[in-house]
């Protein structure tokens, strides 16, 4: 099996306010690429692509959300780093049968029609890293 060739697919940040924290970023230039509500994580994302990745900016939309635990313990700022891979089932297959520790299984549905996964802050040096894999044809 052909390992993945691992590029970054953008940079996570949670914040309490989307709309005012994009407003900053559009001030630099940025534009708004794709906003949405990811319901099953209680979150609102927007996608500010930069030269040669993106920052996806996530909000709660409840207090019971991931993202609002992680505000309420840690505040703003970089939430996880994201790297595109091509066969994200067989990645993840590949890391448990290594003992790396896993948050996700099994691949999830993520923002844009993506799957996606997440790898244990522990086994990162204590960064949440996620596995995105696009749909056919997105870039």
């Amino acid at each position: 099996m052909a390992e993945d060739r691992l590029q970054l697919d953008h940079l996570g940040v949670a914040v309490r306010d989307l709309e005012s924290q994009l407003a900053t970023y559009q001030a630099l230039g940025l534009t708004v690429a794709h906003q949405e509500h990811i319901a099953q994580d209680e979150v609102a994302v927007a996608f500010v692509p930069f030269v040669g990745g993106r920052f996806e900016f996530l909000a709660p939309t409840a207090d019971s959300s991931p993202v609002a635990r992680f505000l309420d313990k840690r505040g703003p700022g970089l939430h996880h780093v994201a790297l595109t891979v091509t066969r994200l089932a067989e990645t993840l297959e590949r890391l448990a049968a290594l003992g790396v520790r896993l948050i996700d299984q099994t691949p999830r549905q993520g923002a844009e029609g993506s799957q996606v996964a997440f790898i244990h802050p522990s086994a990162t040096g204590g960064v949440l890293l996620e596995l995105v894999q696009r749909p056919e044809g997105s870039s």
